[in-house]
């Protein structure tokens, strides 16, 4: 069943009429799981304080659980200092600090799941210091990397409209706007920018003072629609709707055709920024506001940062981060690298978890050097306990698509596409840049039957290895790209390579061959090597630096992003269903037999 949840604009402190309204369309509609309230939830005149003060201090029951952003107001500094300072509300929470009982702050910027709807929020209003009902361009961006997580956000709330300036959802129907939506002193461009890259279901707003609910519209590189609900405030003179009724079905139990339905009345993408809108928001340099979001001094955990440091919590979450050489926190690969292995947030960058036995996170750290207490010196031993050798009772066999000689052909336990393969030396080997001639000839094979495996069905192979310490047993992936999008994969790697920090050394071949060879020269066993090899033979590569910790998912993580499936970043949150295996297999199976055999006749005739 769809959760119910009620929405609400500014309460403004007038909580005696906002429950006793709540209570009323319970009992004729209800009940509902949660209220939402955007916009400034504190008194705005002392008159309502004692009225405010009463739920507060427990005087008075919030009678349902009720969650608000507008964090200012008369009392709100006091209020929500002694709110932060309580020992369940310690720690990396995103899912709102207890005021009282059935009150909930939702500070800063975050996101997190209620009743099964994913909800991300931005709270108060744009500032460049870090006080209460201001937010900072820390929060913007910490949204921002959260967002780029894999699922669809189902409600996306902030305290102000749209920008008029910016945004031209308004004028999509302008007869039907209400009378004071055209003021622009309520709206902000950065929400704007936000609502373009969440692409929200539903974007609920306050602050305006009316109600107003727009046509869905379509989203760009996006199947889904954003239904987009302004509320008045709390007791407002004319009468405006304050309280709303919502029951959406959460994105995560939707199916695709349901998820991309399109309404009566759907209209097209409304958008209007001004190029370079974005780019002309420049981070201040207020160092007084790095206290909002890069939370945690790291010096306690010099594992992963120098003394004093501190982590750039964008680039832990996503892997990424905008401001580059510019960002005044550190880009630590290994933090990275522990986030992706569901290691605790607040352990990575605090140094410890006050969250206690609630806390779903790992609160050990997965490092290697954990995996090298194992004593793993014979072969015998590594071919137990590895994912690939053939030998040991972990190969997933169901997944060999072809064997040979020196190497087999399986599908990944989470293809990022269909017809994804990993070519896999059937010896324990670190890499296939060290074979014989006569290994890297049959490995030849295997890449030109998988290129013209793709090749037949309008698709281009691209092939990519990590080569490092943490890499015991070989596997080059290969995964078909659309042969119209090729093009764009120089760039696209190495801009990617840039934000992380590094650069691709980039060499043109006139065949595969002489860009294997290449490699083979360029590789140190001392340190490591990541490199792709392109369609048109172009090699990309890049040599380890010593003790650089390399993003693992680096190479699958670009294409997820070049075929617009963000979400298979990460092979864990899609393993191939059983029913798809034996399709898949077929596939490919009968491809490259059909491949070898042209071969054959070739070598006979």
């Amino acid at each position: 069943m769809a959760p119910r949840i009620l929405l609400c604009g500014d309460p403004l402190g007038r909580l005696n009429q906002l429950f006793k309204r709540v209570q009323s369309v319970s009992k004729s509609a209800g009940p509902f799981d949660a209220l939402i309230c955007v916009g400034q939830f504190f008194p705005d005149s002392p008159e309502l304080l004692d009225e405010f003060l009463d739920y507060v201090e427990g005087r008075a029951q919030v009678p349902i659980p009720t969650y608000f952003t507008g964090d200012y107001g008369i009392v709100a500094p006091k209020i929500l200092s002694t709110t932060s300072k309580k020992a369940e509300n310690q720690g990396f929470k995103m899912d709102g600090l207890e005021v009282c009982h059935n009150l909930f702050w939702l500070r800063g910027s975050g996101k997190f799941t209620l009743h099964g709807l994913s909800v991300a929020y931005l709270s108060g209003r744009q500032s460049s210091d870090s006080q209460f009902g201001k937010y900072s361009q820390d929060d913007v961006d910490a949204l921002r990397a959260l967002a780029e997580e894999s699922g669809v956000i189902d409600l996306f709330l902030t305290y102000p409209f749209c920008s008029l300036d910016t945004f031209s959802m308004f004028r999509a129907a302008v007869s039907d706007i209400p009378v004071g939506v055209s003021d622009s002193s309520f709206s902000d461009s950065t929400v704007s920018e936000l609502v373009m890259e969440v692409k929200p279901r539903y974007h609920i707003a306050g602050s305006m003072g009316v109600f107003y609910a727009r046509e869905p519209y379509l989203n760009a590189e996006s199947t889904h629609v954003t239904r987009f609900i302004g509320l008045a405030q709390v007791g407002n003179k004319n009468k405006q709707k304050f309280l709303h009724a919502l029951s959406p079905t959460p994105t995560s139990t939707m199916s695709p055709a349901e998820l991309s339905a399109k309404p009566p009345k759907t209209t097209l993408w409304p958008y209007n920024l001004q190029e370079g809108a974005a780019e002309s928001k420049k981070r201040p340099n207020d160092s007084e506001s790095d206290s909002q979001y890069w939370r945690y001094d790291v010096s306690k955990r010099q594992k992963n940062g120098s003394q004093g440091e501190k982590l750039c919590f964008k680039f832990v979450c996503s892997g990424s981060c905008p401001r580059g050489e510019d960002c005044h926190f550190q880009h630590n690969a290994e933090a990275r690298e522990q986030c992706r292995r569901g290691v605790c947030l607040d352990l990575i960058i605090k140094g410890k978890c006050e969250k206690g036995p609630e806390c779903s996170y790992k609160h050990e750290f997965q490092d290697e050097s954990s995996i090298q207490r194992k004593p793993r010196s014979e072969n015998a031993n590594r071919s137990k306990e590895c994912w690939f050798c053939l030998s040991s009772p972990s190969v997933e066999s169901h997944l060999i698509v072809s064997v040979g000689e020196s190497f087999y052909c399986a599908l990944p336990k989470g293809s990022l596409v269909e017809d994804h393969i990993l070519i896999i030396p059937i010896e324990h080997l670190p890499n296939t840049l060290v074979l014989s001639p006569e290994v890297e000839s049959e490995l030849s094979r295997y890449q030109n039957g998988l290129r013209n495996c793709y090749k037949s069905q309008g698709n281009d192979a691209v092939f990519f290895e990590l080569v490092s310490k943490r890499v015991s047993h070989a596997n080059l992936q290969v995964v078909p790209v659309p042969s119209s999008r090729a093009r764009l994969l120089p760039n696209i790697f190495s801009l990617a390579a840039e934000k992380l920090g590094f650069k691709l050394v980039t060499k043109k071949f006139n065949d595969s061959t002489e860009g294997r060879l290449y490699l083979q020269k360029e590789y140190n066993a001392a340190l490591g090597l990541f490199y792709v090899e392109l369609p048109d033979g172009t090699v990309l590569s890049h040599t380890l630096e010593e003790n650089e910790v390399f993003p693992a998912q680096f190479g699958r993580e670009v294409l997820a992003g070049l075929l617009k499936i963000p979400d298979r970043a990460d092979w864990r949150n899609y393993t191939i269903k059983c029913y798809l295996v034996d399709i898949m297999l077929n596939s490919v199976s009968n491809a490259l037999r059909s491949e070898a055999e042209a071969v054959s006749c070739d070598a006979s005739s």
